[in-house]
């Protein structure tokens, strides 16, 4: 195939256009998991700890955040962002910096239920344990996210490659503007409707290439939570 062989040549010889575009995908998506990371362990430890009225309620809303539709989150981060909306003298709205909080908003959900259900199950079997030893909240939390470093990674990981995958939020927020916000799921939205086949499946090949290492290091750190815990 034609386009293939120029997919190739484009990854190949390290296209400047293609590398600048794959460097911007990376630092956004891995800025949005951080940020999502700093909010949703904490919340999703908390979750599984602390009892308190309506706790159910707020896990069944935590759950049903996880299949947020992107373009409503980048409608929402739109409308904060805007010179009208709350958040509008930041100056944000089309800068890579409104795209890491519309990821941020999408994947926090996720690391954060995933967290709730592997701290509680772990909390389980713990429970007696640090009751006799009278370790305190903040000890429990810290003890356990520890404890459950490798499952976390895995949450993390599930997180990064919802964000990498993303392109109706961060279009809206971004712009998909030619080297400033323009991502490789965009370009390849983009691209495609140009015609410019080579470019779309170079990027393509990309983001394939990166989901499927995602996927190896989730399965890995899982077996290595695995082999300790045995």
């Amino acid at each position: 195939m034609p386009d293939d062989i120029s997919a190739v040549h484009l990854l190949l010889t390290g296209d400047p256009a293609l590398l600048a575009i794959v460097r911007l995908s990376l630092m956004v998506t891995l800025s949005a998991v951080l940020l999502a990371a700093l909010i949703g362990v904490p919340f999703g430890a908390l979750m599984a700890l602390i009892r308190f009225p309506c706790r159910e309620g707020i896990i069944v809303a935590l759950n049903a955040l996880m299949g947020l539709p992107p373009v409503v989150v980048g409608l929402v981060v739109f409308l904060a962002l805007s010179r009208s909306g709350p958040l509008g003298s930041w100056g944000l709205l089309f800068t890579p910096k409104a795209m890491v909080i519309a990821q941020a908003v999408l994947v926090a959900p996720i690391i954060a239920a995933l967290t709730r259900q592997t701290i509680e199950d772990l909390w389980i079997e713990y429970c007696d344990e640090m009751s006799a030893m009278n370790i305190g909240p903040a000890g429990r939390v810290m003890t356990l996210i520890w404890d459950a470093r490798f499952s976390l990674v895995t949450a993390l990981l599930a997180g990064f490659g919802r964000a990498a995958a993303e392109v109706g939020a961060i279009i809206i927020v971004g712009g998909n503007i030619e080297g400033f916000t323009r991502t490789m799921t965009t370009s390849i939205a983009l691209e495609t409707s140009k015609g410019d086949l080579p470019l779309a499946v170079g990027l393509g090949m990309v983001l394939i290439g990166i989901v499927v290492a995602v996927n190896a290091l989730a399965w890995t750190a899982r077996r290595a939570g695995e082999r300790m815990a045995a």
